[in-house]
């Protein structure tokens, strides 16, 4: 009788091993992962040469300053530039929701979970935690799409009213409009940053050692992508832009 408690108790040593994997490696890589993002916003903030957000952001604003100068000739050209970011945001956001749909019909029918290819935690209960963070994380894609896509619908009209008429438009200003059009290349990049955030989460649907290992990954090909050399020619480009704004 004792053998088949010891292998008893034995199974359930290992079992409680391999969960406890979900309590580390998981906030781990979450933690990692929020950790990269506070210091990237950090860097923006005091270097935004040094990063491709920053960089845009700038010559997003001398982008709108040079439509707004002459809007007879450049009005199509901007509304034109700006509808294709509404579509890319139209689509990131229509394949949010599609995603959404998809994962809640998994989790209310107890979809397929590979049971045994899972190291880790293989629950009823972990399995509908993971699931829920997917839907989480696409249901917050297509919110932050949304608003892109409300910003930049902003911008278009706003984009061809004629600076040089400001009796009627005083506080309309291409520094005004700059900052609408950085507020919905904002949105659209937390959007896709949220896409980005889905694959570990995919990934730990197969245990906390790719989800882990996913996350590592992710901040590696990020920083990547997120950090660049300086452009001294963006500082003078904005200052340049500062002083003919001060001279009006």
């Amino acid at each position: 009788m004792r053998f088949p408690v010891f292998l008893c108790s034995l199974h359930c040593s290992s079992t409680m091993k391999k969960q406890l994997l979900d309590y580390f490696l998981v906030p781990t890589g979450l933690f990692l992962m929020v950790a990269y993002h506070i210091w990237l916003l950090c860097w923006i903030k005091r270097h935004p040469t040094n990063t491709v957000i920053g960089i845009n952001a700038i010559n997003r604003r001398l982008w709108v300053g040079a439509m707004m100068e002459d809007t007879s000739k450049n009005g199509v050209l901007a509304v034109q530039t700006l509808r294709n970011n509404i579509m890319a945001s139209t689509l990131l956001a229509s394949t949010a929701i599609m995603l959404s749909s998809l994962i809640a019909v998994l989790m209310s029918n107890n979809g397929a979970r590979p049971a045994g290819f899972v190291y880790g935690d293989k629950s009823e209960l972990g399995f509908s935690i993971k699931f829920f963070c997917i839907l989480v994380c696409f249901l917050l894609a297509f919110l932050l799409n949304v608003q892109s896509i409300r910003y930049y619908s902003h911008a278009s009209i706003l984009i061809n009213v004629p600076i040089k008429k400001k009796i009627s438009t005083p506080h309309l200003t291409p520094d005004f409009v700059g900052r609408t059009v950085n507020k919905g290349s904002y949105f659209w990049s937390l959007g896709l940053r949220a896409f980005y955030f889905s694959f570990p989460l995919f990934l730990w649907i197969f245990g906390p050692i790719p989800m882990f290992l996913s996350c590592l990954l992710l901040i590696f090909v990020l920083y990547f992508l997120d950090v660049t050399s300086e452009f001294g020619w963006v500082i003078a480009g904005v200052d340049d832009m500062k002083d003919e704004e001060q001279g009006r």
